[in-house]
């Protein structure tokens, strides 16, 4: 009864954004607003942004050119994080002019400041996800068919938007795997027909594969297709 009591008496107020306290017990509510946010950071992360498809083409990439760990997976989260973050700058601005910017003038709750950050994350998500993968969360959840995906909760569009994401980054590394494929049957072929059986056939496709990529600039191939995807 003390806990509820205590809980009664402190109001739920989400903490200012610049560092001061709605009230007194408010820094309570800081500290689990905060280690949830860091705890859900990474998997919201990997869920609802372009990291999904980035990094899913990279280990295509990768297995293709038959580099095992070159380049790093911190390399590559890398340079996924600063394309993710150049690709929903617009969304993050908007929800800065729409939520954060009032929430700190004090012009809202946090809760309304919350509300107002869910459409244009939703407005993303829906923009991306296919009418297939909407349909399938939609039945699952038993929900009623909405009259457009702006109807759809995130909870539908969140693992949608993932599906699809998944999709056309497994169809990209697909793409991407041909030519790299090519040359591993063309090495393997010739190989095998002057002979070298003792060779493997990586051995000497690994090195024309990369020399390949290079000469393409495959990089900012890589880098301008993934961008021109979205």
């Amino acid at each position: 009864m003390t806990l509820i009591a205590l809980a009664a008496a402190t109001p739920l107020s989400l903490p200012l954004l610049d560092g001061r306290m709605n009230d007194a017990g408010a820094s309570q509510w800081t500290v689990v607003l905060v280690l949830g946010l860091l705890t859900i950071a990474p998997a919201l992360l990997l869920s609802i942004s372009p990291l999904v498809r980035l990094l899913v083409v990279f280990h295509f990439l990768r297995q293709a050119l038959g580099t095992q760990t070159a380049p790093s997976n911190q390399t590559l989260m890398g340079l996924g994080l600063v394309m993710t973050w150049f690709l929903v700058q617009p969304v993050v601005v908007q929800i800065e002019q729409q939520a954060i910017a009032p929430y700190r003038a004090g012009q809202m709750t946090g809760w309304e400041a919350l509300d107002h950050a869910k459409p244009p994350v939703a407005h993303y998500l829906a923009h991306y996800a296919r009418e297939k993968d909407e349909a399938l969360f939609v039945n699952a959840a038993g929900l009623p068919r909405p009259r457009s995906a702006a109807d759809l909760p995130l909870k539908v569009l969140a693992p949608a938007y993932m599906l699809s994401e998944l999709k056309a980054g497994f169809a990209i590394g697909a793409v991407l795997f041909l030519p790299f494929l090519l040359i591993d049957m063309v090495t393997a072929s010739i190989t095998t027909s002057i002979g070298m059986f003792q060779l493997p056939p990586v051995v000497v496709s690994t090195p024309l594969k990369i020399l390949l990529f290079v000469m393409a600039d495959g990089w900012n191939l890589l880098a301008g297709a993934l961008l021109k995807s979205f």
